[in-house]
């Protein structure tokens, strides 16, 4: 199993995950048109020249959704009854196309699920980080995970 259960997490544990993923023109558009987002910015070269930018955003949820993907591998992976929460998403630097970008975990928080005496809550702390080490997104997760024993 790639993911940890519950009672192998303590707080303060740090990742650096391994897989690396320069971001194309092909997942912003279809990524963008998938989920019917009509904003200029994230689909039109010539609009999005004209703003502060310069040049095409990459659509923020796909960002999200790439930083947690590059996480699940070391982290949930097998474990994972169901993601509880997403808290505190943010986007603190754009991602433009071709950027390479990698995600760090740190575990924020650990505690017995009351429900599910064979489960416990793991809050994770995920960041996503371009080549120029400039965080573009952060989140907290929470995760229901199975319990090893």
């Amino acid at each position: 199993m790639a993911g940890r259960f519950f009672d192998e997490w303590a707080i303060g544990d740090r990742i650096a995950h391994d897989i690396r993923r320069t971001v194309t023109e092909t997942d912003n558009l279809l990524f963008t048109t998938m989920t019917h987002n009509p904003q200029p910015l994230h689909l039109d070269a010539e609009a999005a020249k004209e703003s502060e930018f310069g040049r095409i955003l990459v659509n923020g949820t796909f960002t999200f959704a790439l930083m947690v993907g590059l996480s699940v591998g070391d982290t949930t992976l097998g474990t994972l009854v169901a993601n509880l929460g997403y808290d505190a998403l943010v986007h603190p630097k754009p991602v433009f196309i071709g950027d390479t970008v990698r995600a760090e975990t740190e575990v924020h928080d650990l505690r017995e699920s009351k429900s599910r005496p064979d489960s416990g809550i793991v809050t994770f702390r995920h960041e996503l980080i371009n080549q120029r080490d400039e965080i573009v997104c952060r989140c907290l997760r929470s995760a229901l995970l199975r319990k090893k024993a």
